[in-house]
């Protein structure tokens, strides 16, 4: 059996949830740079639409995020 890249389960993910954060590639997939992969992803053929969530961390102080998805699966 052939064991999945980092790619092959981002890819997995985004078929069954339709979105990823860079939490949910570390939380649940071990991924610490979904930037990086997503970026080779996109070398590779795939097309991402990215939407960038304002909002505030626990603390109160502002943050951001981004919001991958397959173009498509929007």
């Amino acid at each position: 059996m052939k064991r999945l890249t980092q790619k092959d389960r981002i890819i997995k993910w985004l078929e069954d949830y339709g979105s990823i954060t860079s939490w949910d590639a570390y939380r649940e997939l071990g991924i610490t740079q979904l930037g990086a992969r997503v970026f080779e992803l996109k070398e590779l053929g795939y097309k991402f639409s990215k939407e960038t969530v304002c909002t505030k961390n626990r603390y109160g102080y502002p943050t951001h995020y981004d919001i991958y998805r397959l173009r498509g699966e929007e």
